[in-house]
């Protein structure tokens, strides 16, 4: 068995008790303990769960575990598709814009405007592949480390991202809060920055389950976020403190 299947093994496992411990991780795999260490380290430093004295637990509300690429582009839900169709609404002929590889991004491609000409940047292999036929736009892969899920978001990518001048961006995170914009990964928090950095207009782009939520690491503040666009779902009294950051915010409905 490979480390990496023994480490999705033991984290279902966490996920499934709660808690588990090194020396009956190490009994059930029949490996030593040190490598069990080195397995619940390597977890505990991608967010997936908390070391304890001679063991691990479970921290849903630091992060949780990424979706499946088959998940994370199969069918978009009524709040990604209501966030894309208005997102959309603000690409111009002749824009460089960045488009991600979240769920909500791979809701964008049937929305994309087809009569005007635009140049896309990407860190996603699938959006890259599902924009390859589209004559007018000009698409950019940014090249890395190719994760399961298709994305690209390593030291490589965070270079060459930096060659781009983007004239709009549209970010997602795992949560927005008046503290800002966060995520699970250090490697992911990192490049969403400097994306961001090289944005002349920054769009973020949150379904409302992630309003008012700080994950593991601030990928920015809201100081140079020029917009939101959610839904209607969430309370009034987290969308005010976002609001409150001095952050436009306008909502997408579903029959827009």
């Amino acid at each position: 068995m490979f480390s990496e299947e023994r480490r999705e093994l033991i984290y279902e496992k966490i996920e499934k008790l709660g808690r588990i411990l090194a020396k009956d991780l190490a009994e059930e795999f029949n490996v030593s303990i040190d490598s069990i260490r080195r397995d619940l380290s390597i977890m505990e430093e991608e967010g997936l769960i908390k070391r304890t004295h001679g063991g691990a637990i479970s921290q849903p509300n630091v992060r949780q575990k990424p979706q499946h690429h088959l998940t994370r582009y199969g069918d978009s839900n009524e709040y990604q598709n209501a966030i894309a169709r208005k997102a959309i609404d603000f690409i111009q002929e002749g824009n460089t814009i960045f488009i991600g590889g979240a769920a909500i991004h791979f809701a964008m491609l049937k929305y994309l405007p087809k009569l005007i000409s635009y140049t896309v940047v990407t860190n996603s292999l699938e959006i890259a592949y599902h924009l390859r036929d589209m004559m007018n736009i000009d698409t950019y892969l940014i090249g890395g480390k190719v994760k399961e899920s298709g994305n690209i978001t390593d030291a490589l990518a965070n270079d060459f991202i930096k060659q781009f001048t983007l004239d709009l961006s549209f970010i997602t995170a795992g949560g927005i809060s008046p503290k800002g914009l966060s995520t699970t990964s250090p490697e992911v928090a990192l490049f969403h920055k400097t994306i961001i950095e090289n944005s002349t207009k920054v769009i973020a782009l949150m379904e409302h389950t992630k309003i008012g939520e700080d994950l593991f690491i601030k990928m920015h503040s809201l100081s140079k976020l020029d917009l939101l666009i959610t839904d209607r779902e969430d309370s009034e009294e987290k969308l005010e403190l976002i609001r409150s950051s001095e952050v436009k915010t306008i909502y997408a409905y579903e029959d827009d």
